[in-house]
């Protein structure tokens, strides 16, 4: 039987997830704005234009999406500076999305 600790863990780690997935989409904002960032992503990712939408409704392509951020130096640091975040905090999101403990 579920307690009601074990209830408010549950909403905790959703609601967790659902900010790690809004951080990606916000880092895949960033980089469709740019059109070298875009077409450098969509090269690596091997994914069409047209298919971006859709992918982004997926927890694992939203993490491939930080996995890219927090990959490129340059773009890690454009992204936090354009966010006004840490750039730890790329890392820690995409840590809630592939579903490993934090530390």
């Amino acid at each position: 039987m579920k307690t009601d600790r074990d209830r408010g863990d549950e909403r905790n780690v959703q609601a967790r997830k659902e900010a790690a997935s809004e951080f990606a989409v916000a880092a895949l904002t960033f980089i469709a704005a740019d059109d070298e960032r875009l077409g450098t992503f969509l090269a690596l990712s091997g994914i069409g234009p047209e298919s971006l939408r859709t992918a982004a409704g997926s927890p694992g392509f939203l993490c491939g999406v930080l996995d890219h951020v927090a990959g490129d130096e340059a773009l890690l640091i454009a992204f936090a500076e354009h966010s006004d975040i840490d750039p730890g905090d790329v890392v820690r999101a995409r840590d809630v999305l592939a579903g490993e403990p934090r530390a």
